[in-house]
């Protein structure tokens, strides 16, 4: 979870459900809306329904069910999400959201093992993802490195918490010489 600077919005990332295929359900980062209801876990992304989910006869779902903001990709393991306001990064990551990807487990071919980041104008993503950091899959598709967890340290450099290589890696500028 982290709040959008711009706007004050809470906004979360999501790790969606598995065994629907390769390509469902997406992960998502999305704003929290008070008493909105997001269908977990009944349904996903607005009004698809999980058939395998038995909705029990004392249950009442609120309705509409609310889709999420932004698809990340199935699978990618979504986990840790933080804005870049107030990071030393370049100008081009000051204005978005960076996430945490841990990577995929049960997809034929291999997604996350990154951090994604997410460009917002106006407090809302305003384009498509692109990968932040990287290299954490070797050649041959073995992990080693999962990035989970993403915050700054006190001198605004990026920290991503990597629960497979056991470090924290730090991600600064490279200061003129």
């Amino acid at each position: 979870m982290s709040w959008e600077p711009t706007t004050g919005a809470l906004w979360v990332a999501v790790n969606e459900r598995d065994m629907l295929g390769d390509n469902l359900v997406p992960d998502y980062i999305t704003h929290v809306q008070d008493g909105a209801f997001y269908g977990w876990p009944y349904y996903y992304w607005g009004e698809h329904r999980d058939e395998r989910v038995e909705i029990p006869a004392n249950v009442r779902l609120q309705a509409p069910t609310i889709a999420p903001d932004f698809a990340l990709g199935a699978h990618t393991a979504s986990l840790g999400l933080m804005f870049s306001g107030g990071t030393t990064l370049p100008e081009q990551y000051r204005s978005g959201a960076f996430i945490g990807q841990h990577g995929s487990w049960n997809r034929s071919e291999l997604v996350g093992y990154r951090v994604a980041y997410v460009p917002f104008a106006n407090g809302r993503p305003a384009a498509k993802w692109k990968d932040f950091l990287t290299g954490f899959l070797t050649a041959d598709n073995k992990a080693q490195g999962r990035p989970v967890g993403v915050t700054t340290d006190r001198t605004g450099a990026l920290l991503v918490a990597d629960d497979v290589g056991n470090i924290v890696w730090r991600v600064a500028p490279t200061l003129p010489s």
